[in-house]
């Protein structure tokens, strides 16, 4: 992890570089201030030697001016790249999301994801910038203030102003882990209100429509109270830190004038090295002040990276090393033995969603699943592009194990469209361009037109241009559907996949759609989900898929003449019910 964390200073190296230096600057200038002082003090004060003390007032004054300069430098540009950093970080757990399996995102909250990537980054970033410049100058600062200590005045002095510094640390050491564990607590609350907020805010339509605000209002007040809690928890160690460390700085503070004046009663030392000894002190203190910020800055930043890093170590969708590149399929699918579970650590035989299917489709037919629901129809849809990995068996595309072909070539012959239409919030010409994103204005509303929704667009004031909203949420079911089936019509793939296309809508919109589905399904090897049975009548074979698995297939009419089979059964109550 540390590694992984030092990596990103490496694109950086120049400002990191420039940052140091002024850090090393700063810390010389503020040891001259107690040097020149004493230098004043011990000579040209007591010699009435008025020139050459404004010389020594204006030197400091041109040194004060600097450290401001170098100050201004370290503060914007160590920021400037600890927010490059951050971006860069930023990038690559973006990036790295967009690989991970399907199954990650059945078991992380939308929310959780993320607080991972903004609130813990931000922590992240402070620290890179912070903590190497921060800690440099206060090693260097201490080290130079203790060694001008006893070269200059004693070395006794130099070692009681460091006698209290072993304890602090010890206390630090004490409290470390208390407070890792406080912060980690609180970042993990904070995901789940970010959780909360998400879910409440996508879902805000069904909470007032079950008139279950007040329910969402109680949810989210709890996780706010647990955030409570567990920040107070940091708090408090956060408490018992800066209290502790506060009472050994004062002791430093104490110890250090109490031996300066002894010093000076025995006339060991006299009144201007005393005064430089004072000054001292505080070149020695605010660095071991420096340094305890440090540490709860990096209890805090490091508590995030560990959570970026824990995400960075997630194994992603694995390519195959010898995986080929298929160029457009003819579209003949089979299944040899495939079972699938969704649960990884559970071995009953129960657990498995398909057990040993056998299936074969033959390139441009039309094949439909139906069955009771539970029964593995979605899941032998979702199995074909590969969104989730056999745990036995093999799916051959035009013969080739599906393991063996690179998941993007895979995908790019497969077109998707179901019940559950996502829109991304833009523009209805940037949600139909997703089937193809080097797509000419023209292709686009070709794509429009076949699937019937082209004229409701020109009619649109801002028309292809219209902004549909979070989720679509401007836009009616039916239309959103259209708009996913021109996104198929503008992908033009060789397999089609029509997961519950029509089911959520009334009865003249579905038939419209499916129209359209009609002519996008012509020349494609078609897999159809489907519980009303009327739309699947023509298919060239029905499967009726349960949780035994594949219990009848054959066409529309073959499966009426079953007798007592589950098929007739369900199309009878169908057509009874309607």
């Amino acid at each position: 992890m540390f590694k992984r964390f030092l990596s990103y200073y490496k694109p950086h190296m120049r400002l990191f570089i420039i940052d140091m230096l002024c850090a090393v600057a700063v810390s010389v200038l503020s040891l001259v201030y107690p040097t020149i002082t004493q230098e004043m003090m011990n000579v040209y004060v007591p010699a009435g030697e008025l020139d050459m003390v404004l010389y020594m007032a204006i030197a400091l004054l041109g040194f004060f001016l600097a450290k401001a300069l170098l100050n201004f430098v370290i503060q914007y540009w160590g920021h400037q790249m600890g927010v490059r950093m951050q971006a860069d970080m930023r990038k690559d757990f973006f990036h790295h999301v967009q690989k991970l399996p399907f199954s990650y995102f059945d078991e992380n909250k939308t929310g959780t994801i993320m607080s991972r990537i903004i609130n813990d980054l931000f922590d992240v970033s402070e620290l890179a910038h912070h903590a190497p410049e921060d800690l440099f100058l206060s090693l260097l600062t201490l080290t130079g203030a203790v060694l001008l200590i006893g070269f200059r005045i004693d070395w006794w002095l130099a070692l009681i102003a460091v006698s209290c510094v072993p304890l602090m640390f010890v206390f630090v050491l004490k409290t470390r882990r208390q407070m890792r564990e406080a912060f980690k607590r609180t970042r993990e609350r904070t995901g789940e209100i970010n959780a909360n907020v998400e879910s409440a805010i996508s879902g805000i339509r069904v909470s007032r429509a079950y008139t279950a605000t007040e329910h969402e209002i109680e949810k989210f007040d709890q996780a706010n109270a647990n955030f409570v809690t567990a920040r107070g928890g940091a708090y408090k160690q956060m408490g018992i830190f800066h209290s502790g460390m506060g009472f050994f700085t004062d002791m430093a503070n104490l110890v250090a004038l109490l031996a300066g004046g002894l010093f000076l009663m025995y006339e060991r030392i006299n009144p201007a090295q005393l005064t430089a000894y004072i000054l001292y002190i505080s070149s020695v203190i605010t660095p071991v002040r420096t340094l305890t910020a440090i540490f709860e800055q990096l209890q805090s930043g490091m508590t995030g990276f560990a959570r970026f890093d824990e995400i960075m170590n997630r194994d992603v969708e694995a390519e195959d090393k010898n995986a080929i590149e298929i160029g457009r399929v003819k579209g003949e699918i089979e299944f040899k033995n495939v079972s699938f579970k969704y649960t990884q650590d559970d071995v009953e035989d129960d657990s498995f969603v398909l057990n040993n299917i056998n299936l074969k489709i033959n390139a441009g037919e039309t094949v439909a699943l139906v069955g009771p629901s539970g029964g593995g129809k979605t899941t032998i849809c979702h199995l074909i592009p590969r969104f989730y990995e056999l745990n036995s068996g093999t799916i051959y595309l035009d013969g080739h194990d599906i393991t063996t072909l690179t998941r993007y070539s895979l995908r790019k012959n497969i077109g998707m469209v179901s019940q559950d239409v996502f829109l991304f919030n833009g523009t209805i010409k940037e949600n139909i361009a997703y089937g193809n994103l080097d797509a000419t204005d023209e292709e686009i509303e070709e794509a429009a037109k076949k699937a019937c929704i082209h004229d409701y667009i020109v009619q649109l004031p801002d028309g292809y241009l219209t902004q549909v909203g979070e989720r679509g949420i401007k836009l009616s079911g039916g239309q959103k559907q259209r708009v996913s089936i021109a996104r198929a019509f503008l992908k033009n793939p060789p397999i089609l996949i029509l997961d519950e296309a029509t089911s959520a809508l009334d009865n003249i919109t579905e038939m419209e759609i499916q129209r359209a589905l009609n002519e996008l399904s012509q020349g494609r090897t078609t897999l159809v989900v489907a519980h009303r049975l009327s739309t699947v009548k023509n298919a060239d074979e029905i499967l009726v898929v349960t949780h035994k698995g594949i219990e009848e297939r054959g066409s529309h009419e073959q499966l009426l003449e079953i007798k007592d089979g589950l098929y007739s059964h369900l199309y009878k109550h169908q057509f009874k019910t309607e």
